[in-house]
């Protein structure tokens, strides 16, 4: 009986130790799966990471279009509310901190803060090529250009934008300011 008693013992630890081993395996992954796991992210991101650096340059250059379309659009206000002065040559004139005080000609108040100090989204904005005319002893400024280009090209921007007082906005494919191609 006794030997019975110790066969059951024996028999019994062995299926305990079974048990337990057969629990820690199904209770988590083994080495070989994670670095299974990790090789197939890191693929994954090897794939996606260009593909997103092209969609932000992409997404950079919509917002410069869109940028230059609100300039355009702020010109035609200003040159509406001081004809006299005819269309601004800074961006600075074009915006102003709304609230601070009275729209003027210095700080007309119709451009979104951010685009008037210049930067907005990879692009660097500039008003250049202004024709001004003495009308009264007042000068009139009747063109401009307002310009986009992008602050690191290939990373920020592939191309450069250019858009005057027609309103026709122009692509320069080497990232500068000679825009001669008609946008698409």
């Amino acid at each position: 009986m006794k030997l019975g008693f110790a066969r059951m013992l024996i028999r019994n630890s062995i299926l305990s130790r079974t048990e337990d081993t057969r629990q820690r395996r199904t209770g988590g992954f083994t080495l070989m799966e994670l670095l299974i796991v990790m090789s197939i992210i890191l693929i994954l991101m090897l794939i996606a990471i260009p593909n997103f650096s092209s969609m932000k340059s992409q997404a950079n250059e919509t917002s410069a279009i869109q940028s230059l379309r609100a300039i355009y659009q702020s010109q035609i206000q200003y040159q509406t509310t001081y004809p006299a002065n005819g269309f601004a040559c800074t961006l600075a004139t074009l915006g102003g901190a709304i609230g601070t005080s009275a729209p003027s000609p210095q700080s007309a108040q119709v451009l979104q803060g951010d685009l008037a100090t210049g930067n907005k989204s990879g692009y660097t904005f500039a008003i250049v090529n202004c024709t001004k005319v003495t009308v009264n002893n007042q000068d009139m400024y009747t063109s401009y250009e307002a310009t986009a280009v992008p602050q690191a090209i290939g990373k920020t921007g592939h191309r450069g934008f250019c858009i005057d007082q027609a309103g026709e906005i122009r692509a320069d494919p080497a990232g500068g300011t000679n825009c001669t191609l008609p946008l698409q």
